[in-house]
């Protein structure tokens, strides 16, 4: 297995945190309350989807704490939300990293690669916000906090490889194919609803349960919401397999990459 993707980060590091940061900056450039528009966003999205399905709805999810605590349905939520607009945000603009930075692909010495990392740190950032409203909101409704949440970031990890390596190859694919871009956003709802978010898994008719282990945010939503809501140890077994799968979609990913790279120039 080919260590080049983390060479590359470690190489270019600088290069990848200055425009990490120019790129959240430019998110918020020129609106009246910039930066605190990252977390308004996230308590809106609590605020609408608790009014929805916790209020108007009523749905219920079994959800104890093994202190016997309750755990809010609106934190359930909002728990697997934050992990599917994570990977949403990378994957639903990876067809357009390439083609909307024309200049970088003219210059040969510019690593094209780092664009992925730069999209991730972008991502990471909202995320690291919606996760303290996340903690901010449990806090208030349990009145209690697992130290488990300390493994938060060691449950997470395995999903960045993931992200890097079809973030690799839709930026490559969207240069060739520009309809790429509508169809992530399609895909990137499907796995919205197709999966442990708005309801678990045990509820779904058994021929369902098995489809939705195929999309690649259900075990990091199960383990995540193990870890930093109910205080239960993860499943390690599951998150080894999951690794094992994220770093060969980061190889293959970064291998077409570098492969088609020759051809940017070409077609932009």
């Amino acid at each position: 297995m080919s260590l080049e993707p983390l060479r590359s980060l470690v190489r270019n590091r600088t290069l990848i945190w200055q425009l990490g940061k120019r790129d959240i900056a430019g998110r918020y450039r020129g609106s009246v309350f910039g930066m605190f528009w990252s977390l308004f966003n996230p308590l809106l999205m609590l605020a609408v989807y608790t009014l929805v399905f916790g209020v108007v709805l009523r749905v219920r999810w079994s959800s104890r704490m093994p202190d016997g605590g309750e755990v809010d349905f609106s934190v359930i939520l909002f728990s697997g939300l934050i992990i599917h607009t994570l990977f949403s945000e990378c994957f639903t603009r990876a067809p357009t990293l390439v083609t909307s930075n024309p200049n970088f692909v003219k210059r040969i010495v510019f690593p094209l690669e780092v664009l992925p990392y730069i999209a991730l740190i972008s991502a990471l950032f909202h995320g690291a916000i919606s996760f303290l409203v996340l903690i901010a909101a449990h806090l208030v409704l349990a009145k209690t906090m697992a130290w488990t949440i300390i493994l938060t970031p060691i449950v997470l990890l395995p999903l960045l490889p993931m992200i890097l390596g079809l973030t690799w190859f839709l930026a490559a694919l969207g240069v060739f194919l520009r309809d790429v871009g509508q169809i992530t956003a399609v895909i990137s709802t499907v796995l919205l609803f197709v999966g442990p978010i708005f309801f678990p898994i045990d509820k779904l008719p058994a021929a369902f349960q098995s489809l939705v282990v195929f999309n690649p945010l259900s075990v990091i939503v199960i383990e995540f919401r193990k870890v930093a809501l109910y205080g239960v140890m993860p499943d390690w077994g599951a998150l080894a397999l999951y690794t094992l799968v994220s770093l060969v979609v980061a190889q293959l990913g970064f291998l077409w990459f570098k492969h088609t790279r020759r051809g940017f120039a070409d077609v932009l």
